[in-house]
């Protein structure tokens, strides 16, 4: 057997200093040394909190100006387009002029759980058809579209010609994009009875007309379903832009109201919260190409501890306030960017 190479002398007192610069403390492990990222801050003798949120020296990927990142998910995706476009970034826009665009990188609107994110992809790179395709408000005539969030037209015919206008720019989004943001909300659910399509809200003038609804139940999704649809948007991806990352985040906004009778708007709130967490996490371990960006702990636990507000005031009071909202893309851009 060969002998081992020796190791350089380094002092006790040395190794002590060494570690008390660059480790955490702990007195309930007081033999294992931390990385000061890896303990709560603040706890024993470590720092409180600063201000920068604690995390690996070394992101699991950079970005600089010239990266095309594109977005989609709920409300917080908007905050996450509206600050990378202020600060310079190729944040990709498609459809520019259609209102819906305003949320995110195409006309996809507001997408608040998984289910309606999986249509969005298999209605651009494959042919997803719902049986009931479009609503038409019973007074009105206005069209909707059910599956983005209160989407109007004057007639079927110019919301089937919109929607396959839509249908390029989706896709021209989807494959140049060299990171996709993907920002999970929530996991209450409006499910067609027939077809296992999703609605995205029962709102809008179709609902407010007398719409018949029987044809959808309401439920809570589950941990298991809301990884498969993320694992079928990673496989659409990888068909389709094999070199793009996706970047999973969950929305620190609350739910503003639960239809669930059996439980209060704020513990539905958080089991949707800590079910989408759960999921990103198995999905980011799976996939070297994923990562998880804790912009929900930034919000819900970071902040608090620096002893900062994070909830707007006024009427929304669920959304987190605009101080939060910066705080965690100073922190996005800290960590992903050179």
């Amino acid at each position: 057997m060969g002998r081992s190479k020796p190791r350089p002398y380094r002092s006790p007192a040395r190794t002590e200093a060494i570690l008390s610069t660059k480790m955490a403390r702990s007195d309930v492990h007081p033999v294992h040394r931390f990385h000061p990222w890896q303990v709560w801050p603040g706890s024993y003798d470590n720092p409180r909190p600063d201000g920068s949120y604690p995390r690996p020296d070394k992101p699991p990927f950079q970005i600089d100006r010239s990266t095309l990142i594109a977005s989609m998910g709920s409300c917080f995706a908007r905050e996450i387009k509206t600050v990378l476009i202020r600060e310079g970034f190729s944040y990709i826009t498609e459809e520019i002029h259609h209102p819906a665009s305003k949320h995110a990188s195409a006309a996809w609107e507001r997408l608040y759980n998984t289910f309606s994110m999986r249509q969005i992809f298999e209605y651009t790179f494959e042919t997803w058809r719902p049986e009931l395709r479009w609503w038409i408000a019973p007074q009105s005539g206005t069209v909707q579209d059910p599956y983005r969030r209160i989407i109007l037209y004057g007639s079927v015919d110019e919301a089937e010609a919109d929607f396959e206008a839509h249908r390029v720019c989706s896709r021209k989004a989807l494959e140049i994009a060299e990171v996709l943001i993907l920002t999970l909300g929530l996991t209450e659910i409006w499910e067609d009875r027939d077809d296992g399509s999703v609605i995205c809200l029962p709102s809008g003038p179709y609902v407010n007309e007398g719409g018949e609804m029987g044809r959808y139940h309401f439920r809570v999704s589950r941990y298991t379903e809301n990884l498969e649809n993320l694992e079928r948007i990673h496989q659409l991806m990888a068909r389709h832009n094999p070199e793009c990352r996706l970047l999973i985040t969950v929305s620190p906004v609350h739910l503003w109201a639960t239809f669930r009778p059996d439980a209060d708007v704020i513990s539905a709130s958080c089991n949707s919260k800590a079910t989408l967490r759960a999921v990103a996490d198995e999905f980011v371990a799976r996939h070297e190409n994923a990562a998880y960006f804790p912009a929900f702990e930034m919000a819900a636990i970071y902040r608090p501890l620096m002893n900062q507000s994070i909830f707007a005031e006024g009427r929304e009071n669920f959304h987190v306030n605009q101080d939060t909202v910066e705080f965690i893309m100073r922190e996005f851009l800290a960590t992903y960017c050179d």
